[in-house]
């Protein structure tokens, strides 16, 4: 990757405090947008919505602090040092201030840039995450322990990509092919493996328990989309989809100047799915705020 006159990305580098940080610069027009992936993902996970993106704004997607090719870094998992990643890089970059996005975990992460460098980000994305449990109920550590185990990434390769084949069938391609191993690496035996660590992995979910988002709506300024995936018809009445329902209703409740955009018949993995859709809805906002 190395055209950004093409269709792909400069893969590129940048030293910010001891992280030795690779992102992708996919040029283009117009304002800065930061994209931040999920946990155990890569910049890579965008590469499917950025060239929608690029005709009107400048595209910086990073691998963050323990993924993709990032320094595996033993600590900083917390919200404040992920923040001040994000921040250190836009100042080398010399950007003063952009739109941030992310996806799932990263979308707490932006959440949190947005709150706590308030005049950093002109306008925030929470793609399908972001949002935090409801009513106050403060969870037990041990149970979120217990069910926040890494994925399982057992299996040679070609396992691993056959489950995901299965799984992913209806929009399976060989660019989601080569994306999702962007993700996992080829240890010594032939296992396949998550490239986040799992000592770094419970660091990332206890800052998820120990600071909800919820924790940061109040301190989001900016304007906000939130970009939830809609259920499947036959999903809609579970109780997975209504938990969902109440977090993304209290979200937009909480934070100011916010607004929700479904994208319907999806799943959590919307830039696999429906990359075109997630582009023109995150266009339409930032069309929506281009004086911010």
């Amino acid at each position: 990757m190395n055209s950004l006159n093409g269709s792909e990305p400069s893969e590129c580098w940048a030293d910010i405090g001891d992280l030795r940080v690779r992102y992708l610069d996919w040029g283009g027009q117009g304002k800065p947008a930061v994209l931040l992936h999920g946990l155990a993902s890569s910049a890579n996970w965008y590469d499917l919505v950025s060239p929608h993106l690029r005709n009107h704004c400048r595209i910086i997607s990073p691998d963050q602090r323990g993924h993709g090719q990032t320094t595996q870094a033993p600590d900083g998992y917390d919200w404040g040092t992920l923040t001040q990643d994000v921040v250190g890089l836009m100042d080398l970059l010399d950007i003063p201030k952009a739109a941030v996005f992310g996806h799932s975990w990263g979308a707490t992460v932006a959440l949190n840039v947005a709150a706590r460098a308030q005049d950093r980000v002109t306008a925030l994305g929470l793609i399908d995450g972001g949002t935090s449990r409801v009513s106050g109920v403060k969870e037990n550590w041990e149970d979120v322990k217990a069910r926040s185990r890494p994925r399982n990434i057992s299996g040679t390769r070609e396992e691993f990509l056959d489950r995901l084949r299965n799984q992913l069938s209806f929009c399976w391609s060989d660019e989601v092919e080569r994306i999702v191993q962007t993700m996992v690496y080829e240890d010594a035996d032939g296992a396949m493996q998550d490239i986040l660590r799992p000592e770094n992995h419970i660091q990332v979910m206890h800052a998820m328990w120990d600071e909800p988002a919820s924790e940061a709506y109040p301190n989001v300024l900016c304007p906000t989309v939130i970009i939830p995936a809609g259920p499947a018809p036959q999903s809609a009445a579970s109780e997975r989809a209504l938990v969902k329902q109440e977090r993304v209703s209290d979200a937009e409740q909480s934070i100011k100047n916010s607004r929700v955009r479904w994208i319907p018949e999806t799943v959590h993995d919307i830039g696999y799915h429906k990359p075109e859709e997630l582009a023109q809805v995150i266009l339409e906002f930032l069309a929506d705020n281009q004086a911010s």
